[in-house]
């Protein structure tokens, strides 16, 4: 129920319970806080037996954490009618990353040396080169709404 609190927000939290109920009150406080705790917790537990035998039989399998997405998520992708473990177990990561990296580094090795004076690299387009800069005599264009 608290997993998130460390020690020094406990530490804090009875701190301060306490600087305002006082040492004298505080047992009732937190016997008070118990018995409202659990209360919740049979009424939520009584409401969960309630729907279940509201559905029916079919249901009687039926959990609410199923109802979280991730849980649900995470269930169906277990599950072995689909096939999934087969086709997680056989994608590699790193083979795969590999074969990308020696791919992008051959096209690189391959590009620079098949480019000859004429600049064509048997259809590729050489993404590499630089567009040619414009004369000293040439004007890029003027546009009167641009300024």
């Amino acid at each position: 129920m608290f997993n998130d609190i460390g020690p020094l927000e406990l530490v804090t939290i009875i701190v301060l319970a306490v600087l305002v109920f006082g040492p004298d009150k505080l047992p009732k406080v937190i016997q008070d806080v118990m018995r409202t705790i659990r209360k919740i917790r049979e009424f939520s537990e009584s409401a969960k037996q309630d729907i279940r035998q509201e559905l029916g039989p079919e249901f009687k399998d039926f959990e609410f954490e199923d109802l979280n997405p991730k849980t649900f998520i995470r269930k169906q992708l277990d599950n072995e009618d689909l096939g999934l473990k087969e086709i997680r177990n056989g994608f590699d990561l790193k083979k795969e990353m590999a074969e990308v990296t020696d791919a992008v580094h051959s096209r690189d090795h391959e590009s620079s040396s098949s480019s000859g004076p004429s600049g064509s690299s048997g259809g590729r387009i050489d993404m590499t080169k630089k567009p040619e800069e414009p004369g000293k005599d040439d004007r890029p264009p003027f546009d009167a709404d641009a300024t």
